[in-house]
């Protein structure tokens, strides 16, 4: 796919170029952001963003799984997951831009 990854600082550099704050003032208002999120889901809140995503801890209890390469079995601990859900909005705009792709001929 070849599809560049998107950083902290092209988001910065895009609150920097919309919004008109400083290239300081967009990087803080960025990991001010994100800082807010990922406290949240730490402390083991739903964090929906409207017409983009919900982000959700889950508690997994014990369960026995098998090793694939030996096939012995092992116990997998509890633990807490993040799971992400893509809004219908999100979704829809996805597959929009992959029919648009192959229209084009460009996969």
């Amino acid at each position: 796919m070849g599809a560049k990854t998107l950083t902290r600082a092209d988001l910065a550099e895009a609150v920097y170029r919309k919004v008109g704050l400083s290239r300081t003032e967009s990087a803080a208002l960025v990991e001010a952001i994100l800082d807010e999120i990922c406290d949240a889901i730490v402390d083991g809140q739903t964090v929906k963003l409207s017409s983009f995503a919900t982000f959700q801890v889950r508690d997994k209890n014990e369960r026995i799984g098998r090793n694939p390469k030996t096939g012995e079995e092992v116990p997998i601990s509890p633990r807490r997951v993040m799971t992400f859900k893509a809004s219908n909005v999100l979704k829809s705009k996805i597959l929009r831009a992959h029919q648009q792709r192959l229209k084009n001929g460009k996969e």
